[in-house]
């Protein structure tokens, strides 16, 4: 495999973990933070701009494995990059969106 398929999957996984928080807060109807609101990653979104903003991130992670997919199985470090981007993104956005809920609100 050529390394640029594990940086690939990585950044899939991440992408694909991203989707996650935008999709269920968006289908929820709730607000949410995205990088198009004011100021970006702080402020909140609409609900119908974290489902697009999901599903972008869906189709970006989903193009990425399409595009690096091994003819046969993927072998299990392949994998393990795609869980290690997804944990790596989680991890951050965890941080991240717990200081921003935590912090004094916005003018």
């Amino acid at each position: 495999m050529p390394w640029y398929s594990y940086l690939a999957w990585f950044f899939a996984g991440a992408f694909l973990m991203n989707s996650v928080p935008h999709m269920v807060q968006g289908i929820s109807g709730n607000k949410f933070q995205t990088p198009f609101a004011r100021p970006p990653g702080v402020g909140e979104s609409s609900s119908m701009v974290n489902v697009i903003w999901g599903f972008a991130n869906l189709v970006i992670g989903g193009g990425l494995l399409h595009l690096t997919w091994p003819a046969s199985s993927p072998p299990p470090l392949l994998c393990l990059a795609a869980l290690i981007g997804a944990l790596a993104l989680a991890l951050y956005l965890a941080r991240h969106f717990s200081r921003v809920r935590h912090a004094p609100p916005q003018p």
